[in-house]
């Protein structure tokens, strides 16, 4: 994999009684150690610096446990329309020494809801240039409004884009 390549793939939408679910794989070369990459995926607050689907992250206070907490409004544009969507979402797993985080959809208003579940990890990879790291990221939404191919295009779109804007934020800080 060349260093800022992309695969980004919808692993499929699989109908489970009037329920969609969606699962989209993303991954990303980056030219720097996995710590430094992972500064910009560990937190959801500093999501919309590089993509646009995450229009919005603000803090709130952290779970009595002490996991963070953030209110994220998720934006989608297809054509003169945009969906969006609000999710409570929790940090349920964060290892520094291992590079992985995982953010659950966490709504404490006594309804069901869909999960939402994005988990990220890097690898190191050593190359002729020095220290490079590979991000893998899954994405997986277990409900029914946000799927769909046109959806679906809009979302992988939106990894391509993100990608660049958060190569380009490591490249600043190196």
């Amino acid at each position: 994999m060349m260093t800022g390549a992309c695969d980004e793939t919808v692993k499929g939408r699989a109908w489970i009684g009037d329920t969609a679910r969606m699962d989209v794989h993303a991954s990303l070369e980056a030219p720097c150690p996995p710590a430094e990459l992972f500064s910009f995926v560990d937190d959801l607050g500093k999501y919309p610096a590089w993509i646009d689907l995450v229009h919005r992250a603000d803090s709130l206070a952290p779970t009595a446990d002490g996991e963070p907490l953030w209110q994220v409004e998720l934006r989608a544009r297809l054509g003169p329309l945009a969906r969006s969507k609000r999710l409570r979402m929790r940090r349920t797993v964060l290892d520094p020494d291992s590079h992985v985080v995982v953010f659950q959809r966490s709504e404490v208003d006594g309804r069901s809801h869909a999960p939402w579940v994005l988990r990220a990890e890097i690898d190191e990879q050593l190359g002729s240039l020095g220290a490079a790291s590979v991000l893998r990221m899954h994405l997986h939404y277990g409900g029914a409004l946000w799927t769909g191919g046109v959806l679906e295009r809009t979302l992988a779109d939106q990894i391509t884009n993100g990608r660049e804007r958060l190569l380009a934020l490591v490249r600043a800080t190196h």
